[in-house]
C-alpha cells in the first residue's frame, strides 16, 4: 500500500490568515478614531495639579444633577476631567456608566467647545435621571459653556 502525503498549509499562509482575522476585529480603542471623535490622553485632565487649578479658578455651569467647572484657557483644545464622588454615586457601575455618557457627549462636542479645562461633578439627583435626559442636559451645558466663554 502506498502512503499519500498529507498536505499541510504553509506556515506563512496560516500566519497571514491569522493576521487578517485580527485586523478585521474592531477594537474599542479605535471606535470614533476615523471620525475625529476619539478621546486621547491629551484631552484628559490626568494630574492632581491640573484639577487643583480648575477648582481654584473657575466658573460654573450647573443644573440639578450635573456641575461643570470651567477653568482657564488650557492650550489648543478642551480637556475633560471627572470628580465623581462615591458618596454621590455609591455604585462603581453607576459611576462608570456616567463617565461613559459624559465622555461620549464630550467627544461629540469637543470641536465646538472652547480651549478650556473642564471638570465634571455630579449630585445624587443624577441617579433619578435617565440617560436620554442626561444627554440632553449635557448638550445644553455645552451650549451655555460656549456662550459664557465667548463673553469672557
Amino acid at each position: 500500500m502506498a502512503s499519500v502525503p498529507v498536505c499541510k498549509p504553509a506556515v506563512g499562509e496560516a500566519l497571514s490568515r491569522r493576521v487578517a482575522r485580527k485586523e478585521e476585529r474592531v477594537s474599542p480603542l479605535n471606535v470614533g478614531v476615523g471620525t475625529g471623535e476619539s478621546f486621547p490622553r491629551q484631552l484628559r485632565l490626568t494630574r492632581a495639579f491640573e484639577f487643583q487649578q480648575v477648582f481654584k479658578n473657575n466658573f460654573r455651569c450647573a443644573d440639578t444633577g450635573i456641575t461643570i467647572l470651567i477653568g482657564k484657557k488650557a492650550g489648543d483644545f478642551p480637556r475633560l476631567g471627572f470628580a465623581i464622588a462615591r458618596k454621590q454615586v455609591p455604585s462603581a457601575v453607576g459611576r462608570n456608566r456616567l463617565k461613559r455618557l459624559f465622555r461620549e457627549s464630550f467627544r461629540r462636542a469637543q470641536h465646538r467647545l472652547p480651549a478650556r479645562d473642564l471638570v465634571m461633578m455630579v449630585r445624587r439627583e443624577i441617579l433619578l435621571i435617565g440617560p436620554e435626559k442626561i444627554r440632553a442636559a449635557l448638550d445644553q451645558h455645552w451650549n451655555s459653556i460656549i456662550k459664557q466663554c465667548e463673553k469672557s
